[in-house]
């Protein structure tokens, strides 16, 4: 998300306009101004950094003769060592370092001075809202502080005394694990734009005092946009300036451990701001998502967006095959059909089957390559897939899931293929076997035919059965425990569920744990009651006069 840029456009900085360049920092900060020689702004480093700026001149000197590398026979005894050509070229790195924070702080001091104070002075006398230019400016007050204050005298201190112990490693350790207050600016800094440029559309107020900032000499003939951007690729300049200093720093060097550990440190701070980023985008697609769909759970921080794509639905009944667009989430998958409409793309929600126990199976179609079949508790698609949207995706999503959840949940026995379909009959949705797959009721094995013996779909296997093997109604839990059709297996088996569950005690075949507990209003009535967490969803405390055991024994001899 970072761009990289060129630093030789230099901000220039009157002494007319500031004259006290960094306020608060006191004299050891204090910039002096820009003097120019032939046309061109050079910097002049305060008091504190006379020796430095000679150090400079030597500097600057010494880069002419390095600008063309000479050949062996050039090279005679006048030649520096190696040893002292590798500390001017660290010299020169921590020179850049600080020439380039000398200029980003006084960018920083254009944003908060001069930008920030004047509109927010305008902004008191009620010509906007004030919020509006906090939310555009962000924490670039707390950002200028730290800079000015802080992270600049440090590296002032350690140029003068470079020639005693460079320590730049050492100076950029202490203050990295402040630069992770860019997070907040950098995911700030699109909405910031938007705000720039929609209030200067709407208020001529607002309009005039950036043009008139804008116009003088000390922003460089450059926009509010372009000075904004600094802070945003700030951190990324560290950490390719200190990349290039470890390179050149010996490993004996007692600044090289520091020196790694400040890179690592900058490292996670660009990290945290590209996270910061992320997260923004992430809750920015949930809100267009929303717009589209209309569905207010789309917009729920513990919801992350994955994949969108469009593909086709297969029907259950027969080969036909309708548009769909999926929404991939983190924990559930939402299907919608496009509809009509002036104001841009928009859709209505058909399913949304959750990610928790969500299945995903290859198919074989003849009149469609490359389907795949979704099945989840609410309900079973088979889709055609894309390259934009694969069924490794989707597998993906659930591996994911299943791993962020598997500490939640509780150990059980390992069951059988064929347990574990009997125990999930009715809480989740089948597979539909299509029409043109069978030709004989799948129950009592008759053909069908257009008049007498139609198909039918169990509700509950998802089995092609005639009308008499599927005259039956039960309810099914995974649609709402509303009544559905099903075939007389599954009647047979759901209703022999129900009265097992309607016969026995809640708690006595679906217990978690159980054991004696003190139960009562007061500790002086206390009463100790037999106590059983069931394995129902959701779990359920039951309480006994007697253990379990002791009670269902007396309901098998009764």
């Amino acid at each position: 998300m970072y761009h990289n840029r060129n630093e030789g456009n230099m901000l220039s900085i009157s002494k007319e306009l500031f004259p006290q360049h960094l306020t608060g920092m006191g004299d050891r900060n204090e910039l002096d101004g820009v003097k120019k020689e032939g046309g061109t702004p050079t910097w002049r480093a305060s008091r504190f950094s006379c020796s430095w700026t000679k150090e400079v001149a030597k500097d600057e000197h010494f880069s002419q003769e390095c600008k063309e590398e000479p050949t062996e026979e050039e090279k005679g005894p006048s030649q520096p060592k190696a040893e002292e050509k590798s500390e001017q070229k660290l010299y020169q790195i921590a020179s850049e370092i600080l020439q380039t924070e000398r200029a980003y702080v006084a960018r920083l001091y254009l944003l908060d001075q001069v930008f920030f104070s004047r509109l927010t002075e305008e902004a008191g006398r009620g010509s906007f809202p004030l919020d509006v230019i906090r939310n555009i400016f962000s924490n670039v007050s707390s950002i200028y502080s730290f800079h000015s204050q802080f992270l600049l005298p440090d590296l002032e201190n350690c140029i003068c005394h470079w020639s005693e112990s460079p320590a730049l490693g050492k100076v950029l350790l202490q203050h990295a694990p402040f630069l992770r207050m860019y997070a907040d600016y950098v995911k700030n800094f699109d909405q910031a734009m938007d705000l720039v440029r929609m209030w200067t559309e709407r208020s001529s107020v607002f309009r005039n005092i950036i043009q008139e900032i804008q116009s003088q000499e000390m922003c460089g003939n450059l926009a509010l946009e372009h000075h904004m951007l600094e802070p945003v690729q700030r951190v990324p300049r560290y950490e390719m300036l200190l990349k290039d200093y470890l390179r050149k720093l010996p490993e004996d060097n007692p600044d090289y451990d520091f020196a790694q550990k400040s890179l690592r440190s900058i490292s996670m701070a660009a990290s945290h701001s590209n996270s910061a980023i992320q997260k923004a985008e992430s809750l920015k697609r949930l809100l267009a998502i929303y717009e589209m769909v209309g569905e207010e759970e789309v917009v729920n921080p513990t919801n992350e967006f994955l994949r969108e794509g469009r593909l086709l639905k297969l029907a259950a009944r027969n080969a036909s095959a309708m548009e769909r667009h999926l929404f991939l989430f983190n924990n559930f998958l939402m299907c919608c059909s496009p509809r009509f409409s002036l104001v841009g793309q928009r859709y209505t929600m058909r399913c949304r089957i959750g990610v928790d126990g969500m299945q995903v199976h290859q198919t074989t179609n003849e009149d469609h390559l490359y389907t795949f079949q979704i099945s989840g508790k609410e309900r079973t698609l088979e889709l055609q897939a894309r390259c934009a949207f694969s069924p490794q995706v989707i597998q993906e999503a659930i591996n994911v899931f299943q791993k962020k959840n598997k500490t939640f949940k509780l150990a059980s026995k390992e069951i059988n293929g064929a347990e574990q379909q009997m125990e999930e009959l009715g809480r989740r949705a089948p597979r539909w076997i299509r029409d043109n797959e069978v030709t004989l009721c799948m129950s009592c094995m008759e053909p069908f035919n257009a008049l007498t013996r139609r198909r039918h779909h169990c509700r509950a296997c998802g089995y092609v059965v005639c009308w008499r093997c599927s005259d039956y109604k039960v309810a099914l839990e995974y649609d709402g425990n509303k009544l559905n059709k099903v075939c007389k297996a599954c009647y047979t088996i759901l209703n022999d569920q129900k009265s097992q569950q309607a016969e026995a005690p809640l708690g006595l075949t679906d217990g978690v744990m159980s054991g004696f507990l003190q139960y009562g209003d007061n500790h002086v009535t206390w009463q100790r009651r037999w106590s059983v967490f069931t394995r129902t969803h959701p779990p359920v405390l039951c309480l006994y006069a007697a253990p379990m055991v002791r009670l269902w024994s007396l309901l098998l001899l009764l």
